[in-house]
């Protein structure tokens, strides 16, 4: 990709798609197999830029189109990270709000947004008409499933309509169009909106190249939907764990460990509930991560006493990095010391 720091987000797939086409681009789970063990889904690096291309062309046929606020309400998989880049391939705004805020601030949030367009997952668009989520505003739908009552058209139907063509020339913003509105946790108080432009992006994914050191063909097990997200555009695998992202306290960390060991994940982003887990799990089965290198945390306060545990069960060279969230900056932590960005 060139130093133009205003281009398209989905460049950045596109390149790895060229130049990496088998490499993973997102691995999740599918199965569980006759010996209990987990098997896994994925898109390589070419196959999620043609199935966000073909959904681009399907989006625009159902009135999608450059500008317009877009909620999406899908559960982490392959089919979110084909959604969002093929949202951003069509100039649309993806709005991607945090699950785990509950009920009430996610239609405060939807309504303060005021989206022109809902994909959601049937139990998601169920909500909207009962609960009356962005009633004023949302004139186009999709549902990523069996769509019941409701109109609009199915993931399934738009794909189709993509598939007839080849090709998609993406949308080339500029330097002030926004790229996407993503809402914190709200962890720290009132959830906010925080907007990105194209160029935030850029700028985001080759700060975290500079500052984390991630380089091409890592492994990343991200226990946040929207830090996977940049995943594909820094080169990495994102490997979805087999939990619920609404309630990271409550994941089984005998699942994420699996996870690690499945793929060797090198990198890791959670909350420190996360972190906290998988310290205290790694401490009373005395197990050993040897392939991670990097913890990201973010999302409240990453406390020392949790990272070190953590760290205590890790072999190779490890750094740990605390975050300040999407709305907040960076603060980085090393282990011994802080750093303040």
């Amino acid at each position: 990709m060139d130093s133009n720091h205003n281009s398209n987000i989905a460049e950045y797939l596109r390149k790895s798609a060229l130049e990496n086409p088998h490499s993973l681009a997102v691995v999740a789970p599918y199965s569980v197999d006759e010996m209990g063990r987990t098997a896994y889904t994925h898109l390589t690096a070419y196959q999620l830029n043609e199935e966000s291309d073909n959904i681009a062309r399907g989006l625009e046929s159902a009135g999608i189109k450059k500008g317009m606020k877009t909620a999406l309400l899908v559960k982490p998989s392959p089919v979110f990270f084909a959604l969002v880049f093929a949202l951003f391939k069509v100039g649309a705004v993806p709005v991607i709000i945090d699950p785990g805020i509950g009920i009430k601030s996610m239609g405060e949030c939807l309504n303060e947004v005021g989206p022109e367009a809902f994909i959601g997952i049937p139990q998601a668009h169920a909500a909207r008409i009962f609960l009356g989520w962005g009633r004023k505003t949302v004139k186009h739908l999709v549902t990523v499933g069996k769509k019941w009552f409701w109109g609009g058209n199915t993931l399934s139907e738009l794909r189709k309509i993509g598939l007839e063509t080849d090709g998609y020339d993406m949308y080339e913003p500029t330097e002030d169009d926004i790229a996407a509105i993503l809402f914190t946790s709200g962890s720290t108080g009132i959830p906010k909106g925080a907007v990105y432009t194209h160029s935030i992006f850029n700028h985001e994914v080759e700060y975290l190249k500079k500052v984390y050191h991630i380089q091409p063909g890592e492994m990343d097990l991200s226990t946040f939907p929207l830090f996977a997200l940049f995943g594909p555009a820094l080169g990495m695998t994102s490997i979805i764990p087999d939990m619920d992202a609404t309630k990271p306290a409550s994941a089984d960390p005998s699942k994420l460990v699996s996870a690690i060991e499945d793929f060797g994940a090198t990198n890791m982003f959670a909350s420190p509930a996360i972190v906290n887990l998988l310290g205290r799990y790694a401490e009373s089965e005395n197990i050993t991560f040897t392939s991670i290198k990097r913890v990201i945390s973010a999302g409240a306060p990453a406390r020392p006493d949790y990272l070190q545990r953590l760290q205590n069960w890790v072999l190779v060279g490890f750094e740990s990095f605390g975050s300040f969230g999407a709305t907040d900056g960076f603060r980085v932590w090393y282990i011994g010391s802080w750093k303040i960005l």
